[in-house]
């Protein structure tokens, strides 16, 4: 609601409006503690061009990404270049949540945006503007100007892995590491407050490299057949979109972690048994608080087979296995494809594959989390020659090898420890409610030397398995899947394990997505989808507790709504 429009007139439509968080805490007597990081993520980091190409006059200054474009969006090529910039700022998601802290007592000095470009690799942030440091030395200034009391970092989606990094950073020797010592995050961290995290990676990260796709793309293409293959929009809009994607090596790190043993296989998956109709049938379900609790209703009807990410063709994503005849792409000699002059500036590593690569991609029919990585390898060599040199995707069998102080590994919850900070508590906040992608029907699609080969099969549609416009979806937030978000707090991280040896407290807290009743209510205060739970009250409450000085016990413990207990428990993973 504008805040223009006169309060009363908004209540007389709407009733009575509750009180932000902030107030509602403020009058409870809490008051600002702990001071607090908030680690932003793609989406919520702003970039800035300082230093452009002719085809920029006039943009200096202005913000490419994270703002209202203007006149930045009529020149999507220049745009395009100048996706390599110097200065990076906090955006306008966290407003709700830092004007909530403020109300409490939360100022300048007690609240630091640990902005960095989020484009690179986690560890090319520290070589090219020192970013690792700067976060290690607001953090230490921080704990010393406010009498010792720990932080709390706060870090959104992509954010949480680029924490997970800098922990292990910020106590690694140098030259690799920030040389802080073994008991670092002990001494400066109170609790890290996670936020709609993939840590396990998003299924809807695939498309994105595999054709530039996502849902939306695709029920665009549903409701108007030929729009992305327009002469006009093709060149302007999918294959930029994968040169960006492409060319960023941050992007990599939401490629699906884990494998098969994750994500499931051809004959099994972990959500095995989802419906849709369950995400209408819990609304109003009681909250589950322990896990041996955790039960979902049973469903009577078919199941989709979410293990296999990729199928070409509907059938070949419900057909038994042993009835798939696969061809393996990975001995295929590529082909060739002359260049055309006229999508020079468009070029992507699909161009170099010829027919018989493209064929070949298609030929073995159906892709579970371990073979999508050899696929994007055979799609995308030069990309993923450089991105995995900065990230892993794998599951650690001992994590005393020593292979495992490198820092790719060190953004993979499953190949690295957390730390040895025992009084540290770690959050896993998430919603749920919402369709969320997992697995995609492909086709192969026309051909011409500057088109994308590969599309989602916008055409195909079954409710009973929650497959819409191509897409199969399960419970999430819209982006990050429930096991991507909970599975670590839920089991991997719970207790003493491998990847948790001090024993951390973890603690789950799902919020169950609720729509605005009107239209007056803007995005709502209820909302649960991917950036909008930034905004929501329940959450921002929460946070502000832990802020002033509440444990994960005082907060109520676990509080979950979806079948992640149940979920994990079906992942046999060593412990």
């Amino acid at each position: 609601m504008p805040a223009s429009f006169p309060k009363y007139v908004t209540e007389v439509i709407t009733g009575p409006l509750p009180d932000p968080p902030g107030v509602k805490l403020r009058k409870l007597g809490l008051t600002a503690k702990h001071p607090v990081v908030f680690v932003p993520a793609a989406v919520t980091g702003g970039l800035e061009l300082w230093e452009g190409r002719k085809c920029a006059q006039g943009l200096f200054r202005k913000r490419l990404w994270g703002g209202t474009y203007g006149d930045v969006y009529k020149r999507p090529q220049c745009w395009v270049e100048h996706m390599s910039l110097d200065n990076e700022t906090g955006c306008f998601v966290w407003t709700t949540l830092v004007s909530n802290l403020a109300r409490i007592g939360y100022e300048e000095k007690t609240m630091f945006m640990a902005a960095y470009d989020w484009r690179l690799s986690f560890q090319n942030t520290q070589v090219r503007d020192q970013t690792l440091s700067r976060i290690k030395n607001n953090i230490e200034l921080m704990v010393a100007t406010s009498g010792g009391q720990k932080v709390v970092i706060i870090p959104h989606s992509t954010g949480a892995l680029f924490f997970l990094h800098f922990m292990k950073w910020v106590e690694a020797p140098p030259p690799m590491g920030g040389g802080g010592g073994p008991y670092w995050c002990s001494k400066h961290i109170k609790a890290v407050v996670n936020i709609a995290a993939p840590f396990l990676g998003v299924p809807k990260a695939i498309p994105l490299f595999l054709s530039a796709e996502s849902k939306d793309i695709s029920l665009v293409r549903a409701i108007a057949p030929g729009f992305f293959e327009n002469d006009i929009f093709q060149p302007q809009i999918l294959q930029h979109v994968m040169r960006l994607s492409h060319s960023w090596d941050s992007t990599v790190s939401m490629i699906p972690r884990g494998g098969d043993t994750i994500w499931g296989g051809l004959d099994w998956s972990p959500e095995e048994g989802y419906s849709c109709d369950q995400k209408r049938e819990m609304k109003n379900s009681t909250l589950v608080t322990n896990p041996a609790r955790a039960k979902s209703a049973i469903s009577l009807t078919r199941s989709a087979n979410f293990g296999r990410i990729v199928s070409f063709g509907k059938d070949v994503a419900e057909a038994p296995s042993n009835d798939i005849d696969r061809i393996d792409f990975k001995g295929t000699v590529k082909g060739h494809r002359a260049e055309n002059r006229t999508c020079r500036d468009l070029w992507t590593e699909y161009h170099g594959m010829g027919f018989e690569g493209i064929k070949a991609v298609a030929d073995y029919k159906t892709y579970t989390a371990e073979s999508i990585v050899e696929l994007l390898h055979f799609v995308a060599p030069k990309m993923m020659t450089r991105s995995t040199a900065h990230f892993s995707y794998g599951i650690a069998d001992n994590m005393d090898d020593p292979k495992y102080k490198h820092y790719k590994y060190w953004s993979n919850p499953l190949e690295t420890t957390l730390p040895n900070a025992p009084e540290m508590e770690i959050f896993s906040f998430y919603g749920t409610g919402l369709l969320t992608e997992r697995a995609y029907i492909y086709k192969l699609s026309p051909t011409a030397e500057c088109h994308i080969p590969f599309q989602i099969d916008s055409s195909t549609n079954d409710e009973e398995t929650c497959l819409k416009g191509g897409v199969y979806s399960v419970d999430g937030d819209g982006t990050v899947p429930v096991l991507s978000a909970g599975f670590m707090c839920a089991k991997a991280w719970h207790g003493k394990t491998k990847f948790n040896p001090s024993g951390i407290r973890t603690y789950l807290r799902e919020y169950r997505h609720s729509p605005p009743t009107t239209l007056l209510e803007g995005r709502g205060t209820l909302s649960c989808a991917h950036v909008d739970i930034m905004r929501n009250f329940a959450l921002i409450e929460d946070v502000i507790r832990i802020a002033a000085g509440a444990s994960g016990e005082e907060l109520g413990g676990n509080r979950v709504h979806s079948n992640i207990f149940k979920w994990s428990e079906k992942i046999n993973l060593q412990l």
